[in-house]
């Protein structure tokens, strides 16, 4: 897709304007985030910490308190609230996408770029990890599930990044040419 943003081109837009970075679990969205901050000097907005911060409990704790619906009302109004800023990238959680108006509202307000990988670069990257409240159980068998739910969710992203075989440098220049425009 060309560095066209709502009709204009980011250069047009603004050198400041949101870099939001949304897609599965796995795909680079944390790594290619901070590359990206540390380029442009933005500041990096890690949702999920975000979330962590502000209900003073990990995400496990809170899926398994609360459940996953509570976490992604959760989810959304930190959200809202770090998209009403400039200069940031933002690195989503998985299924920031998932709720209702999320994606519009990222699309306001910045670039979207899904990072995309193939199943098995992503449960190469994420199995062991016990951070992942998800993938609870068999890693294998919950990411295919996930993948599959979520097939079209990333869809409305302004770019696409397939990263299953480029490193965090590599995303990150793929990134910068869509925003620069």
């Amino acid at each position: 897709m060309s560095g066209e943003i709502a009709g204009q081109s980011a250069a047009e837009a603004g050198q400041r304007r949101n870099i939001i970075l949304v897609g599965m679990m796995g795909t680079g969205k944390s790594t290619v985030g901070a590359l990206l901050a540390e380029q442009l000097g933005y500041e990096l907005v890690d949702l999920d910490h975000i979330i962590v911060e502000s209900e003073g409990r990990s995400i496990a704790d809170i899926f398994a308190a609360d459940g996953e619906t509570y976490f992604r009302k959760a989810e959304s109004a930190a959200l809202q609230r770090m998209l009403e800023g400039q200069g940031r990238i933002i690195s989503t959680g998985g299924g920031a996408v998932l709720a209702p108006g999320n994606a519009e509202m990222m699309l306001d307000k910045g670039l979207v770029v899904a990072l995309t990988a193939t199943e098995e670069a992503i449960i190469a990257r994420v199995s062991g990890d016990l951070n992942r409240p998800l993938l609870a159980g068999n890693a294998q068998d919950k990411v295919r599930a996930i993948m599959e739910r979520r097939r079209e969710a990333y869809r409305f992203a302004h770019c696409t990044v397939d990263t299953s075989e480029l490193n965090a440098a590599e995303v990150s220049q793929h990134i910068l040419m869509h925003y620069r425009g």
